[in-house]
């Protein structure tokens, strides 16, 4: 029995097997706008933000 999901991006089924390159995405396609979908930060993990430090700032000002 082959386990079927959902492509996250375009909610085709895919089946979940070695021979799906992509999975869980359906394709490159998929994955690649669900990749830039992360980038521009318009998907995020919730929880609390992590304050960014600049280790190269000079604090001797």
């Amino acid at each position: 029995m082959t386990l079927i999901v959902k492509c996250p991006t375009c909610r085709v089924a895919v089946e979940w097997t070695a021979q799906e390159c992509f999975k869980p995405f359906c394709s490159e396609r998929c994955k690649l706008i669900d990749l830039g979908e992360w980038a521009m930060e318009e998907k995020r993990i919730p929880g609390e933000s992590v304050p960014v430090e600049n280790e190269f700032e000079d604090s001797s000002y």
